[in-house]
């Protein structure tokens, strides 16, 4: 409003000054009159802030742009469409894998503990055809190395592409959501379920053995 003309504003002080002692009776004529004299006021003003306003408008029709580029680079529709049900039929023939194998060597070593060792020939030969069914149970680990390299690498990708997503996107750390515990979180946190550790986390067996050993310690000094 600093950049308004003195004549401007004399026009506007000259319309309220005639318009002052109406008690609130305003015709639509005095509205138009008022806005096209509001309009000329503001002339020079707007004049004067447009190339700021400009500016800014396209740098915000630039970073809209690049955010467009941005999310098409994570091809989200790949990633639900093949991606990700790939990996998760890729972890459901895993299991599968897995339970059979372990199912023909468990029945293969229950067969072998109840044979009968009465005639050693015989006992021989199961034995030697089991332990070849148990061998090619065994194989199993090959295909299902496999079939988690192709998850694994699933999963690099989706890694990948979400953490430059998020790079670009400059989140400040405290602008992250609440993480919401359900029930089945908290369960888990308060009887410290958190399943197999990885080697050098967790509880180690010595720890284990060291605990269990000042415990009977504590339980032989009872009975002394």
């Amino acid at each position: 409003m600093a950049n308004m003309k003195q004549e401007n504003v004399a026009r506007v002080i000259d319309f309220l000054e005639q318009n002052k002692n109406r008690d609130g009776e305003v015709s639509l004529t005095d509205v138009m009159h008022l806005a096209e004299v509001m309009s000329g006021s503001m002339h020079d003003f707007l004049t004067a802030v447009q190339p700021a306003v400009t500016e800014e408008l396209t740098l915000i029709g630039k970073e809209i742009s690049r955010m467009k580029d941005e999310i098409s680079q994570l091809r989200a529709n790949d990633m639900t469409g093949n991606k990700i049900p790939d990996a998760g039929r890729e972890l459901d023939a895993i299991v599968e894998a897995t339970e059979d194998a372990t199912n023909t060597i468990m029945e293969a070593a229950e067969e072998i503990m109840g044979a009968d060792t009465s005639d050693a020939e015989a006992y021989q030969e199961l034995v030697s055809n089991k332990m070849i069914s148990i061998f090619e149970a065994c194989t199993f680990q090959d295909i299902t190395g496999q079939r988690i390299s192709k998850v694994v690498t699933t999963l690099n990708y989706i890694d990948e592409r979400v953490s430059s997503f998020i790079e670009h996107l400059r989140i400040p750390e405290e602008l992250d959501a609440a993480i919401e515990e359900s029930e089945e979180d908290r369960r888990k946190r308060e009887l410290i379920l958190h399943g197999p550790q990885h080697t050098g986390e967790g509880v180690s067996q010595d720890d284990i053995d060291a605990l269990l050993t000042d415990v009977q310690a504590d339980i032989d000094k009872l009975f002394d």
